[in-house]
């Protein structure tokens, strides 16, 4: 974790428990580190904070983590911008009739990722998490538990997104100076 931990050396004094948090969810996670990872890349493009998006794709990559998972994660975010807003749209409505239209929306990344399938559908929940659209946070939840991951492992993953939404809020605000 060198890249991410020059930048955890950045945050404000303020931002003391998020530096400890960024460092404890990504080194003492259930998941994978390409699991990990990938939630954090996807969350770091989600609340579009470049520098930590870097730091986590060089840190991947020194880990080993595949450009296919690295490229799904960055997938997951773009996708998850677009059904997000969507999803939540039609969920706010409380109207029969918007549920019945056609999305008409490509997701065709999310059916065939470049990665391992699972993998996408945890870093999509992870964003989802962050742009709080419930119907998608439960419809990725479900498919990655379907799919043998565990409560724990999911509930890693949103505390990597929220820790990622939280450095990148406190990177960007800087010091009260």
């Amino acid at each position: 974790m060198e890249n991410v931990d020059i930048l955890r050396n950045q945050l404000p004094a303020y931002a003391k428990d998020i530096k400890l948090n960024l460092q404890s969810v990504l080194s003492q996670s259930k998941l994978s580190p390409t699991r990990a990872y990938g939630s954090a890349i996807a969350s770091a493009a989600s609340v579009k904070h470049s520098g930590l998006q870097a730091a986590l794709i060089a840190d991947a990559k020194a880990a080993g983590v595949s450009a296919e998972t690295i490229e799904d994660a960055l997938a997951a975010a773009a996708l998850m911008a677009m059904n997000n807003i969507y999803y939540r749209f039609r969920h706010f409505m409380h109207d029969t009739d918007y549920p019945s239209m056609r999305a008409g929306l490509r997701m065709t990344r999310i059916a065939r990722p470049a990665s391992e399938k699972v993998d996408f559908e945890l870093f999509s929940l992870a964003v989802s998490a962050i742009n709080g659209c419930e119907m998608c946070i439960k419809s990725h939840e479900k498919v990655v538990v379907e799919h043998g991951l565990s409560k724990d492992e999911v509930h890693d993953s949103v505390r990597i997104a929220s820790t990622i939404a939280a450095a990148a809020c406190a990177l960007e605000a800087g010091s009260p100076e």
